[in-house]
């Protein structure tokens, strides 16, 4: 594991951005809905800071690998929400600090709730909780490049591609360290296993679900994840966390597509109002299935 900490560490850094041309956006805007699956993106890269304070109050805190990847990774992730508002304000959407502290202060109680909870489980849970960490940010992480993929796949915008490209990459860093922890753990414990399966089998959903308004979550999921190409992209994930050991057939992100499937869309909400609505999409897939 030290060869996966340390070439990480080596190669952790702020997102390149030279070349990222924000003013060719004037000339060809991305779509309302892209714009409203980025402004959701935005808002969940820079909340990561206040997952890596959760846990750090968990077990999680004593393993100086695991302090050494999350104290890279809140760096890296806090860039990419940087580089995510640079797109936004090029539309003329307010995004950065004031739209982060609006969302924080609005939360203040909710997560004062949740954090109680996870305190609470993760001391039940003892060092297997470790186990699940990894394995649910090898989830998180899987979806997260994915959607950046199927964004860019959907928009087919030159700039916005070659921005989420280098994003991808180093997503795809944290992926590395996050699935080699899971399945190191994973395979030395059977209480790991147990705990896992159970956890993420009835509690995850996608990135950003108890953050966002559901309908927001629903929107995402529908625009990136319906059609034969995002249903294969999910699909996808799901065979990578068959691969983690103890976690085949559970499916986790095909059964939260269907759930989501049965959420209307409806405008943007809270304080997604500003994004202009987009027109009505016809019924995807998906939904005429769920109907």
């Amino acid at each position: 594991m030290r060869t996966t900490i340390d070439s990480y560490k080596d190669r952790a850094g702020r997102l390149e951005l030279d070349g990222i041309d924000v003013e060719a956006f004037a000339d060809r805007p991305l779509s309302p809905s892209g714009l409203r699956c980025l402004r959701y993106m935005h808002d969940i890269e820079h909340h990561t800071v206040c997952y890596m304070r959760d846990l750090l109050l968990t077990p999680a805190h004593r393993d100086p690998d695991i302090t050494a990847f999350l104290s890279c990774w809140v760096y890296e992730e806090l860039f990419h929400g940087e580089a995510l508002a640079m797109v936004l304000e090029a539309h003329g959407i307010p995004a950065g600090a004031p739209r982060v502290a609006d969302l924080r202060e609005r939360r203040k109680w909710k997560d004062a709730g949740g954090l109680a909870l996870h305190l609470g489980a993760s001391a039940l849970a003892g060092r297997t909780f470790i186990a699940l960490h990894m394995s649910w940010g090898a989830v998180n992480e899987w979806t997260t490049q994915a959607a950046y993929a199927r964004l860019a796949a959907r928009e087919g915008h030159p700039v916005l591609s070659e921005l989420m490209s280098r994003i991808m990459r180093q997503e795809g860093r944290h992926i590395d360290f996050y699935a080699a922890e899971a399945t190191r753990r994973l395979a030395a414990s059977r209480g790991a296993r147990t705990l896992s399966r159970a956890a993420l089998g009835r509690f995850w959903r996608p990135v950003g679900s108890g953050v966002m308004p559901e309908v927001e979550v629903a929107f995402l999921s529908d625009y990136l994840f319906s059609g034969p190409d995002g249903r294969a992209a999910a699909r996808r994930i799901d065979r990578r966390v068959d691969r983690l050991p103890g976690l085949g057939d559970l499916h986790l992100v095909d059964r939260a597509l269907d759930a989501l499937a049965r959420v209307p869309t409806g405008p943007p909400s809270g304080p997604f109002r500003s994004v202009a609505q987009p027109a009505p999409a016809p019924s995807s897939p998906a939904r005429m299935a769920m109907a």
